[in-house]
């Protein structure tokens, strides 16, 4: 007698599964065999193909488009304290290979296992995202697995998200366990930031440009650097640091500004740093006008594109923001160009590139690449846990 009730898929449905994906769309269901309004959101099943042959052990949401997503390729597996603590500490294995200190994205959700779950770790603070109603199900086991394996102070859940709502959950964050140090100082690229977990975005920060922000710091010597959308200093600080002679951060939220603020003082660059609480295309129009001109951008926005359907509009955001920074950027001067969209991928990035140096008679090369850091590995059958691009580029006078 199977431990878990069962999910069929329609005949071939299963051929992605078996790529290697994890996701199971509601269209994809026999409700014939196996109705989803059956279930509740959060319950465990064992996915089987139209054959009977088992797939794996999954959570469902009968409500959502994603219906289901597998936790385990062993059927009937039990989802209890053992298998969240073994996944838990196969993701902080890696993570201690990587860093030397414990400050990194710790589950980066179906690449660890985890589906529908995200954690940082700021020091001995952990910052939850549950997106999914089957991790929500398994909350407090997963509150003692945590506790057990790191011993935090606090643990807070991030609940602040579109993706809560989708399935159906409440959107209220809060401090789950333990008290909240004040203040929460992080460390990332030899700089020392200040973190507002409870009222800053998504955890609190954003560790996935690491990689990038390094890089930035090694070209920023001597240099005049504007770091827009740029949150609470993670770009600007460490380039300050490295000897950039003056960093603009602009930003809209006077929150995030302020955090930066506090993090240049901590970090002795406040000198170094200018603090402009504003849109950013008002900005870049302004600065047009004036004719300022920077030495190194940073362009790295919002997600402007959260769904497929919204794909034009941010397409031509992102078109304008690109336009607009280069239209400011010295001879001779470097455009950092991200995007965390996963609806605008790397090809479409690259041709807004293009257009826009094409556009104002500019001679634009590629001279790096990047993507997200070691911390938000990507899973090779999940193309959706690819979403970070972003091109380093020269820009100079038309040849």
């Amino acid at each position: 007698m199977p431990q878990h009730p069962e999910l069929f898929l329609k005949k071939h449905e299963e051929k992605r599964l078996k790529q290697g994906h994890l996701w199971v769309f509601s269209n994809e269901i026999d409700n014939q065999r196996s109705p989803l309004s059956q279930f509740n959101a959060g319950d465990i099943v064992t996915l089987k193909d139209a054959q009977g042959k088992a797939l794996g052990t999954a959570y469902v949401n009968p409500n959502t488009l994603i219906c289901a997503r597998l936790l385990s390729r062993k059927p009937d597996l039990k989802i209890a304290g053992s298998f969240f603590k073994n996944r838990l500490m196969t993701a902080l294995s890696l993570r201690q290979r990587l860093f030397d200190k414990p400050f990194y994205r710790l589950v980066f959700a179906e690449s660890d296992g985890l589906p529908g779950l995200i954690i940082d770790r700021f020091g001995d603070v952990l910052s939850l995202q549950i997106n999914t109603a089957g991790m929500e199900r398994f909350k407090d086991i997963l509150l003692t697995s945590l506790i057990d394996l790191l011993a935090p102070t606090a643990i807070i859940v991030k609940n602040d998200n579109s993706s809560r709502q989708l399935e159906g959950l409440s959107t209220e964050s809060e401090v789950i366990y333990g008290t909240v140090p004040e203040p929460v100082i992080i460390e990332e690229n030899h700089a020392r930031f200040y973190v507002d977990i409870l009222n800053g975005q998504k955890t609190g920060w954003f560790y996935d440009h690491r990689v990038s922000r390094a890089r930035l710091a090694a070209l920023s010597r001597q240099q005049t650097v504007l770091d827009l959308f740029s949150y609470s200093g993670a770009w600007g600080i460490p380039a300050a640091m490295a000897g950039a002679s003056k960093v603009t951060c602009v930003d809209s939220s006077e929150q995030a500004l302020k955090n930066a603020q506090h993090s240049a003082k901590l970090n002795h660059v406040s000198e170094q740093m200018q603090f402009a609480q504003q849109d950013v295309f008002d900005f870049l129009k302004q600065a047009r006008e004036q004719k300022q001109r920077y030495d190194i951008i940073v362009l790295d926005p919002p997600a402007l594109i959260k769904r497929k359907k919204d794909f034009k509009a941010g397409f031509e955001a992102y078109r304008r923001l690109n336009h607009l920074a280069l239209q400011v950027l010295n001879k001779q001067g470097i455009l950092i160009s991200a995007s965390c969209s996963y609806h605008l991928n790397r090809a479409n990035l690259h041709e807004i590139l293009r257009s826009s140096a094409r556009h104002i008679d500019r001679h634009l090369l590629f001279f790096e690449t990047q993507g997200q850091g070691p911390d938000h590995p990507i899973h090779p059958a999940l193309a959706e846990s690819e979403y970070l691009k972003t091109f380093f580029c020269t820009v100079s006078p038309s040849l």
